[in-house]
């Protein structure tokens, strides 16, 4: 081919291009990641089930969505009563464990889910301390969760301190305890039992209950509408909701500073 040929072909490519790349670009308008990451990618509860081989841990995926960061799927698992996040990138190649905290919230104490304090009913409460105390705190304990005997015990603490402080206790016996709903049933039955309560922690046996009381079912029916998946649970005045365990004076602490 002589050059001047090459030379012309090449003019003519050059002057193409840029109008190759315009209709390229408008082309593909609407389709991207840019705004909805959802509109390119997919997970399903049982395609993530599947990858995270949750059916080997015996586990459930609860729910799939977007995380805070770009990139990523999270994943909401539940096993025993309990639920956790774990992460998944959207090639679906590597599992990410731990959780994300934003810059901003470096040094503070962390942000806590808020409910209604006043629409939760008291009056099936065992209720440990003085029914008139100025501060009412509620906690949803499980007879045979470990980590609900030890906050009981900081629980007795607090109270020979501090007679200006209630604890309303709704027993919530959850599914991994198959004896914890008879004895909750026995608590609630015996006149809200606070000595019956201190012996179940105790590993003492409780008489059985004998009356068709509903309040243990109640409890669980609030519980899991509040998104209550573990216990104990703990419930402050003005409405945040902490689960798990604490030492009496970080449970002050907390208390103290909204």
């Amino acid at each position: 081919m002589n050059k001047s040929l090459i030379v012309f072909l090449l003019v003519i490519f050059a002057q193409a291009v840029p109008s190759l790349a315009i209709d390229s670009a408008f082309a593909f308008q609407g389709q991207g990641c840019g705004q909805e990451c959802s509109t390119c990618h997919t997970l399903s509860k049982d395609e993530a089930k599947k990858l995270i081989k949750a059916d080997a841990f015996k586990a459930d995926v609860a729910d799939v969505r977007m995380s805070p960061v770009k990139g990523l799927w999270e994943i909401e698992v539940a096993k025993d009563g309990q639920k956790f996040l774990i992460y998944l990138d959207f090639g679906k190649k590597y599992l990410v464990e731990g959780k994300f905290t934003l810059l901003a919230q470096l040094g503070k104490p962390p942000e806590l889910k808020k409910i209604n304090f006043s629409q939760i009913p008291l009056a099936d409460a065992v209720i440990m301390g003085d029914s008139k105390a100025k501060t009412k705190v509620i906690v949803f304990d499980d007879t045979d969760c470990p980590y609900c005997k030890k906050l009981h015990e900081e629980i007795k603490k607090i109270l020979k301190e501090r007679k200006d402080i209630a604890f309303y206790i709704k027993l919530y016996p959850l599914d991994i305890h198959p004896d914890a709903y008879e004895k909750s049933k026995s608590i609630i039955c015996n006149k809200k039992s606070v000595k019956l309560l201190d012996d179940a922690f105790a590993g003492k046996k409780l008489p059985k209950s004998d009356c068709a009381t509903k309040e243990v079912d109640e409890n669980i029916k609030l519980g899991k509408s509040l998104g209550i998946g573990g216990t104990p649970t703990i419930i402050f005045p003005d409405g945040r909701l902490l689960p798990g365990y604490m030492e009496g004076p970080a449970l002050l602490k907390m208390l103290e500073t909204p």
